[in-house]
């Protein structure tokens, strides 16, 4: 497959099955599991966060998300064969080999290993229970219709240390947050998990859009009326401005339209929803800032 990109562009041929592996040329991911722990660094902060603590956590965001498209493709290189969306990634297609998948595998852990030193002993420990959460997502969708559930709980992790480096503590309310972040997620990775429904079938995989089938609306409706009712507790309790719940009332009214456009019929608009989540993603950082800054 020929690719017409900045990773084809800007690096060198040697160097793209790498990018490709760990998705540099697919940054959606990577800011889904940045803007909720930007916004958690802005609530433990109750203000800004440090320059230092933004760029750490940052980076470890994209790190840890090469490292989880990394273990996800070298334990799928077979499945992904068998499907039109991943049968061009740079295991199954023959662009890299397993062992060199592996090396870089080693290589991404070690880097992060070495952000460790940048933050407290709490998040230090947080950050290895991280580890086996990552590298077991993967394997879920062989016997789970929840592997969402998962991949929530490791996309959103950030959000946790985000309050253990900053307080030294995990209060409830950032607990909420990251709860509400998780199930957000099983709603929009619900909502991309259907692109890929009738392969998983053939494939005998497992996902949360199997198991909501027809009633998929209704699940991931749910899931986000879940979500805003979590970080409504949230902003209470943090005791969050008027600002907070201002902005909170614009995401409930993005996720309403998401379920408006969302059609089992129309899964060609799955994707486009998917990426819309974004929007809530930098508005709940808006909601963090208004609610903390905004007396």
């Amino acid at each position: 497959m020929r690719h017409d990109d900045w990773v084809a562009r800007c690096l060198p041929a040697s160097w793209g099955p790498y990018a490709r592996l760990c998705r540099l040329d697919r940054p959606v991911g990577t800011w889904l599991t940045l803007l909720p722990c930007l916004a958690a660094l802005v609530q433990a902060a109750d203000g800004w966060p440090t320059l230092f603590r933004l760029f750490i956590f940052s980076l470890g965001a994209l790190l840890m998300r090469g490292v989880g498209c990394t273990i996800n493709d070298i334990f799928d290189r077979d499945i992904d064969s068998q499907v039109e969306r991943t049968r061009f990634r740079p295991l199954t297609s023959g662009q890299l080999s397993l062992k060199n998948a592996l090396w870089f595998l080693l290589g991404q852990f070690i880097v992060c290993a070495l952000l460790l030193f940048a933050v407290n002993e709490y998040s230090r420990w947080l950050a290895v229970l991280l580890v086996p959460i990552v590298i077991i997502y993967p394997l879920c969708k062989r016997f789970t219709y929840w592997p969402q559930i998962v991949l929530g709980i490791g996309f959103n992790w950030g959000m946790l240390m985000a309050w253990s480096d900053t307080q030294n503590t995990l209060p409830l309310a950032g607990i909420a947050m990251w709860v509400g972040a998780v199930l957000w997620q099983v709603g929009y990775d619900s909502i991309y998990a259907y692109v890929d429904v009738r392969d998983d079938l053939k494939l005998g995989v497992k996902s949360t859009a199997m198991r909501f089938g027809e009633h998929g609306k209704l699940w991931i409706g749910g899931f986000y009326v879940a979500t805003i009712a979590l970080w409504l507790y949230a902003g209470i309790a943090l005791q969050h401005s008027w600002a907070y719940f201002v902005v909170l009332a614009i995401i409930a009214g993005h996720f309403a339209w998401q379920m408006r456009v969302f059609s089992l019929a129309h899964p060609d608009r799955n994707f486009m929803l998917f990426r819309s989540n974004m929007t809530p993603g930098v508005l709940l950082i808006v909601a963090a800032l208004g609610g903390t800054l905004v007396n």
